[in-house]
């Protein structure tokens, strides 16, 4: 009896089938009621009753393996007769994936995000729809201050009473605010995200944009200290050969206050075009934040100083890709975006 187990199974090792009546033959001879394998199992009644466990277990992995041993065979079969009456050219050249590219905007965040990160800076979010609070009156606008007015700022629910009011944020300046107040200092942080504002479209401006700003707050903090890493990101960000300069400005949350220029990337500060031929571009916003904007915030302007900037990352790409158009940003066409692989 084991001598005919061991020789069936080695037969089932090499059985091989090209068509489903080949294989419907083998099923019969060694499956079916009259076939091999039920025949060994009429022949147990005669196994010594020492050697009916052994042989039965035999028997019965022997069973299993035949069905196994058909159903491949027929999977097999399937699977070559499906290939064969399908329209598909096996020899024909695979067609070239189009696999896409980052959008401009994320290549410019990304690379403005890492250089800061760099140098210590972590990166914090928050969201869109924002309280009058939050995006107004922690950052030192006065309730008359214009930003507030519907020409300038989508609101969501606005009333008489300014706590009640809900905007699409106008700036992440915001997000700054969300983390001083639910951390304290030393706070290092970079705020990317889209911010809204309601003014015309056009080749320069648009109601949707994105903004960078950093927020450092710690002891001693100066102005100096704003103005080496300001120095810092341009070279990092434009070229070693670049050279920026700051003029006097004025924001709500900042004072001292300045704006950032940089020396125009494309004609190297000779004068041109895009620079209006006075060889600067103007890049950001920045300054020591307001003594009252610490305050709101629960951080005590005895102790601490702090520095922030902000700038748009739409101006920034234009820049870098000469790109004279912020539409183009927004009206996602698949051979201007194809356009950009890298930063720069």
């Amino acid at each position: 009896m084991k001598d005919k187990i061991s020789k069936i199974s080695e037969e089932l090792e090499q059985l091989v089938a090209e068509s489903h009546e080949q294989l419907e033959q083998l099923r019969i001879r060694f499956l079916s009621k009259k076939g091999q394998i039920p025949a060994l199992f009429a022949d147990f009644r005669n196994v010594a009753p020492e050697q009916r466990k052994e042989i039965g277990l035999a028997l019965n992995t022997l069973k299993q393996k035949a069905a196994e041993k058909i159903t491949e065979l027929k999977n097999m079969l399937d699977q070559t007769n499906a290939l064969k009456s399908s329209d598909t050219d096996l020899t024909k050249p695979a067609e070239e994936l189009n696999i896409g590219s980052r959008h401009p905007i994320s290549l410019v965040r990304n690379r403005i995000t890492g250089i800061f990160q760099n140098i210590g800076f972590n990166i914090s979010d928050g969201p869109e729809m924002e309280d009058d609070w939050h995006n107004f009156s922690a950052l030192n606008f006065p309730p008359e201050h214009p930003a507030r007015d519907m020409q300038d700022t989508f609101f969501i629910e606005k009333g008489k009473d300014y706590s009640q009011q809900v905007a699409l944020r106008t700036h992440t300046s915001s997000v700054q605010v969300r983390v001083m107040e639910s951390s304290s200092p030393p706070i290092r942080t970079l705020s990317p995200g889209r911010v809204f504002r309601n003014e015309a479209i056009s080749a320069r401006s648009h109601c949707i944009f994105h903004q960078v700003e950093g927020l450092y707050v710690d002891k001693g903090v100066s102005f100096a200290d704003l103005k080496q890493t300001l120095y810092y990101f341009a070279r990092e960000m434009f070229g070693e050969e670049t050279k920026i300069r700051f003029r006097p400005s004025y924001f709500p949350f900042t004072e001292p206050s300045a704006e950032m220029d940089i020396s125009c990337i494309l004609c190297k500060g000779e004068g041109c075009n895009v620079c209006k031929y006075t060889g600067w571009l103007e890049i950001m916003g920045c300054g020591m934040v307001d003594p009252t904007v610490l305050k709101n915030c629960g951080i005590d302007p005895e102790v601490y100083s702090g520095y922030a900037f902000g700038m748009g990352i739409e101006r920034i790409a234009m820049m870098l890709y000469s790109v004279r158009d912020i539409r183009y940003f927004f009206e996602n066409d698949a051979r201007f975006l194809k356009q950009f692989t890298s930063a720069f």
